[in-house]
């Protein structure tokens, strides 16, 4: 398609800006893409026979032409979308984290992430938000997109930063891999929205005697845990790392460095994923804090509910109270 703006079909400069306004106070995924297409022709959106949960159906509905519903096909969706990029396109490429990943990771390597071209992976149900079993939990996808050279990796902490994370991912030309949850109920419309700036941390609360780095739903278990640990006289730093690649190393040798104890927390497997971006930093920088990883142990999970999963593998609030107290103690 190759088209530019959308300043003649759409009204104008005014509408144009109007549309991006909306984008960036949107709290659902769906939304923030609609908005950002209606003020830029050049973003298509691809779909994997799961218009739903990926919440497209807006954009097909809204935008048709600019819809492509290829079937349960990944490896073929990952390819057009490729060659869409090539002609000028911004192609959103949609499925479930583990089936744009995973199950497509060589087409993803050699289509998008080596030619470095403008498409954006949109992963839903990420780790252990699903009870479909190993099948559908991506517990692997971070590390394997954080392998690839030129791919950008983010997690947005919920509603509140959706928005400003589809704006990044555009910011930056070339292939993003965004890490979704599928929206439960409508949002909080009262709650701040978040901003996301590629390759920046994001502190949310100061503390002192100890540190927490996580990212997508476990950025609330880590605010949880905070104020419970605050409760018990323990102030704890929070910071909400979803820039995983490029990855704020910066800002994570700083926290190392002025708290006695550093504890990661994320949705994915502790091998190749937040843990490991924040390890290897702090062993390249020197910094040894007391450290610990919340994540899945190096395991595969089974199905069950997000909430069993979540206290089976060690996911919640009070995992990461329990292993702040163990570091400080140790």
């Amino acid at each position: 398609m190759g088209a530019t703006t959308t300043s003649e079909s759409m009204g104008g400069f005014k509408d144009a800006r109007l549309y991006r306004q909306e984008a960036l106070s949107a709290r659902s995924y769906g939304r923030a893409l609609l908005a950002e297409a209606m003020a830029d022709e050049r973003i298509v959106c691809l779909g994997a026979d799961l218009s739903q949960p990926t919440e497209t159906y807006l954009f097909r509905d809204q935008i048709p032409e600019r819809f492509f519903m290829m079937g349960i096909q990944e490896a073929n969706m990952v390819g057009a979308a490729a060659g869409m990029a090539r002609v000028g396109d911004i192609a959103f490429a949609h499925s479930f984290c583990v089936f744009v990943t995973r199950r497509v990771y060589d087409q993803v390597a050699m289509q998008a992430a080596y030619p470095k071209l403008n498409v954006k992976l949109a992963g839903f149900i990420p780790g252990l938000t699903t009870p479909l079993g190993v099948s559908h939990q991506a517990i692997d996808d971070i590390a394997l997109m954080r392998a690839l050279p030129n791919m950008a990796v983010i997690e947005p902490s919920g509603p509140e930063q959706v928005a400003a994370a589809v704006r990044a991912s555009l910011d930056y030309d070339g292939p993003v891999y965004l890490r979704m949850q599928v929206a439960q109920g409508r949002p909080d419309e009262s709650a701040p929205l978040s901003p996301l700036d590629l390759g920046r941390g994001l502190i949310l609360r100061e503390g002192a005697d100890a540190a927490i780095l996580a990212c997508g739903m476990m950025v609330g278990e880590a605010m949880s845990a905070a104020e419970t640990l605050a409760a018990h006289g323990i102030s704890v730093t929070v910071a909400n790392m979803a820039s995983l690649k490029p990855f704020d190393s910066d800002l994570a040798v700083r926290l190392a460095r002025s708290h006695p104890v550093l504890v990661t927390a994320e949705n994915h497997s502790v091998v190749g994923g937040l843990g490991s971006a924040t390890a290897e930093a702090l062993a390249l920088a020197g910094a040894a804090p007391r450290f610990g990883m919340i994540g899945v142990q190096d395991v595969f999970a089974e199905g069950a509910t997000t909430a069993f999963l979540m206290q089976r593998y060690g996911l919640t609030a009070d995992h990461i109270v329990q292993k702040l107290r163990a570091l400080r103690t140790s």
